[in-house]
């Protein structure tokens, strides 16, 4: 009795396995090609708001296609997020080992994850550092690097990242910050953008503090030390 139960849950447990996987490998194809009308990151603020009846939170996001975004918002996020993001697959080895070791000394985490990690996460999944979760953006970001070109990763990366109280997206917060849809900023203040990506419910781009300041500045020299806009004519 007790062998047929275990090899009726088995059964049970790889048939929804399987159904799983294809739902989240149809899920991911179809956003390939479809813009994106809202992230898990974003309906988690959202609900969060409504039960603590934050009256003041505010929704604020706007998709647009790569074309139409300041070519020095994708490098400038490239330079300050993931340096290697065109060649790897998905994850920075160097960059992890790296990030362990800092751990180990000091209290304060660092954090080691790719734009496409970061992607995996905002777009499907929740906050938190369990082995689970951490296990399904290992699963998503393979995902990702396998059915999206670099181009459309990058792309919803700048759409769904988070620039402030409830502002998502490079178009919302180019809008929200320097009065101008996101095709016309410059690479100072896409530099500046991406310099609040770290900390962004706690850094304001219109009014960037001294280390806001000096962070953009480093993003841009790592911009032109990068090769400038040309780095992006393989996307």
């Amino acid at each position: 009795m007790k062998e047929t139960r275990l090899r009726s849950f088995g059964r049970l447990v790889f048939r929804w396995s399987i159904f799983a996987i294809a739902g989240s490998m149809a899920i991911t194809l179809i956003f390939r090609w479809v813009p994106l009308p809202f992230s898990s990151l974003m309906l988690q603020q959202q609900v969060a708001s409504l039960w603590q009846k934050d009256k003041d939170y505010r929704f604020r996001y706007r998709w647009v296609e790569l074309k139409k975004i300041s070519p020095y918002a994708p490098l400038a996020v490239i330079a300050s997020e993931d340096q290697k993001f065109l060649h790897h697959q998905g994850f920075d080895f160097e960059a992890i080992e790296k990030a362990w070791e800092h751990n180990q000394r000091r209290k304060r985490v660092h954090g080691a994850s790719t734009i496409s990690q970061q992607v995996a996460k905002n777009l499907f999944l929740w906050p938190g550092r369990s082995f689970l979760r951490k296990g399904m953006e290992v699963y998503f970001t393979l995902l990702l690097e396998g059915l999206w070109p670099k181009r459309r990763i990058l792309e919803v990366y700048l759409n769904i990242a988070e620039f402030g109280p409830g502002l998502f997206g490079v178009e919302a917060a180019s809008r929200a910050y320097f009065r101008k849809p996101a095709s016309r900023l410059t690479s100072r203040e896409a530099a500046i953008l991406a310099a609040t990506l770290p900390s962004p419910l706690r850094s304001n781009a219109a009014r960037p503090s001294g280390y806001i300041n000096q962070r953009a500045g480093h993003i841009q020299q790592q911009m032109q030390q990068m090769g400038g806009i040309g780095l992006l004519k393989s996307l």
